[in-house]
């Protein structure tokens, strides 16, 4: 009789740049993470961790979205403005970006203490239906009022692929 069990690989680095991101009342505007290849790994999920820092005297009762999007098909071809590259980005719409963003993680800001650090964690496949994207990227966005922290280190986003084996 064989044994199923979970293998968890090394976390790896999602690049998430610039830091400071500029405030969306509409949560159009934000940063797209450099995309994460999955054709080779074949993880059946990934278990994102996150940090994400407001900056100077933010508005209270304010949010930052973290989505997830994927990729149309294998060519690959990225929807709307997104191209898989690190990068400040703005969707054309909310109604559009509704279409192909996975909300992943909602962070209420619930404080106007400035530079205050908020963790996040989500699967990704479970975004998807169980199953996970060739390719997939983070898109974050914030109405806080102000720009998000400027400083590298204060936003940190890293995922663990998930595998099986049968042992």
């Amino acid at each position: 009789m064989a044994t199923v069990n979970i293998a968890y690989a090394a976390s790896a680095t999602i690049t998430v740049a610039p830091e400071n991101i500029a405030s969306s009342s509409t949560f159009v505007a934000g940063v797209e993470s450099a995309v994460v290849d999955n054709t080779s790994n074949k993880y059946v999920d990934a278990i994102v961790g996150g940090l994400w820092t407001v900056g100077t005297t933010p508005t209270v009762n304010t949010q930052a979205l973290i989505y997830v999007f994927s990729v149309l098909n294998d060519t690959p071809n990225y929807p709307d403005v997104l191209d898989g590259t690190s990068s400040a980005e703005t969707i054309t719409s909310a109604g559009v970006g509704r279409g192909f963003l996975k909300l992943a993680a909602v962070i209420d800001i619930d404080s106007t203490t400035s530079d205050r650090a908020y963790y996040v964690t989500f699967s990704v496949a479970q975004l998807f239906g169980g199953v996970m994207p060739l390719k997939w990227g983070i898109f974050v966005t914030h109405n806080s009022g102000v720009n998000s922290n400027s400083t590298a280190g204060n936003h940190v986003w890293k995922y663990t692929g998930i595998t099986y084996t049968v042992a």
